[in-house]
């Protein structure tokens, strides 16, 4: 016989299996990236939605500048997959700088559609305090962890 086995490899043969599983619980997510990729996430399908309907109110004669009438698709769908794209990257400090951008963008579509200025102000509104209050928990957080690895080493 072989001595080869004839299931899948339990997860205690793969040598690499421990250190991954040890950074992944060493490395909790912040809870800025946690509040960023739920304003992001709310965010996309709000402008999937205004998308359609400022392809829906464009006339067939082209929009606004003189757009075509499929220009807020394709620029809703850039904008949407520029935020899935950030949701992803949230794990690096620079895509907090592309969330900004998006934000700004959103802001900018109100020259396509005014209410783009409303949607635009709330989400960036909302954005700004998830980013403040984020940063704020986590170096909460992470001040209450030395401080429990301080008293731990005293005892």
């Amino acid at each position: 016989m072989s001595d080869l086995p004839l299931g899948p490899a339990a997860p205690d043969d793969d040598p690499a299996a421990e250190p991954r599983a040890a950074a992944a619980a060493s490395a909790p997510r912040s809870v800025r990236a946690s509040l960023a990729s739920i304003v992001l996430g709310f965010e996309l399908l709000v402008v999937f939605l205004a998308a359609l309907v400022i392809w829906g109110l464009t006339p067939d004669d082209g929009g606004a500048f003189g757009l075509p009438r499929w220009a807020p698709l394709v620029a809703g769908g850039v904008v949407i997959v520029l935020m899935i794209a950030t949701i992803g990257l949230l794990r690096h400090r620079w895509a907090y700088l592309l969330g900004w951008v998006v934000q700004a963008l959103i802001l900018l579509a109100g020259f396509l559609n005014p209410g783009m200025f409303f949607i635009g102000a709330l989400f960036g509104g909302i954005w700004t305090y998830c980013m403040i209050v984020g940063e704020r928990i986590d170096r909460e957080k992470a001040a209450a962890v030395v401080a429990s690895r301080t008293e731990q080493e005293h005892e």
